[in-house]
Parts: structure tokens; C-alpha cells; sequence
């Protein structure tokens, strides 16, 4: 079925859940539009991926390993201060 035949079938589905108005053809056709185009989407963003034939995704944990921080890079050396340099000493 294309997306013409399917909008104007869900058009004419609303048509009739509405009672049948008279008058309502415009607006139908737009809400038919729009559902249609968000089941549309739907099913393109929840298709299945396809990597390289055997359905498994990449690991982008092991792609990535060593771009993460370190503890010592979370100031894990020291993050206070000398209290001998506080006072003026000399720090040897």
C-alpha cells in the first residue's frame, strides 16, 4: 500500500470514529498526515541496526579505552594544601 492509499484510509477510519461530520475532510486528511508520518518514523527508529551481517554492534567501550580519565587526573596526588607552605616555610 502507498502512503497516499494509507493516509486516506486512516482518514476515512477518523471520519468515522468522529461520527461522520460533515465538513471535516480537511482536517482528517491533515491528522492522517501526521499520525502516518509518526508511524513512519517509528518504524525507521526502531529498525534493527545492521552491523556487518551478524547483528551485534561494535564495542565502542574497547574503541574508546584510555580517553577516560585517571584518578590522578581527578586530583587524586594531593588536593590540599602543604601546611608547612602555608606558614612561609621552605617547601625542601
Amino acid at each position: 500500500m502507498d502512503r497516499q492509499e494509507k493516509i486516506a484510509r486512516r482518514a476515512y477510519a477518523i471520519w468515522q470514529s468522529e461520527g461522520e461530520p460533515e465538513g471535516r475532510a480537511q482536517e482528517n486528511w491533515h491528522a492522517a498526515e501526521e499520525l502516518t508520518a509518526h508511524e513512519d518514523k517509528q518504524m525507521l527508529a526502531t529498525r534493527p541496526v545492521d552491523a556487518g551481517g551478524d547483528g551485534v554492534e561494535p564495542a565502542l567501550a574497547y574503541e574508546n579505552q584510555g580517553e577516560f580519565p585517571t584518578l590522578t587526573d581527578q586530583g587524586e596526588e594531593r588536593s590540599y594544601p602543604d601546611p608547612k607552605l602555608a606558614r612561609g616555610a621552605d617547601p625542601g
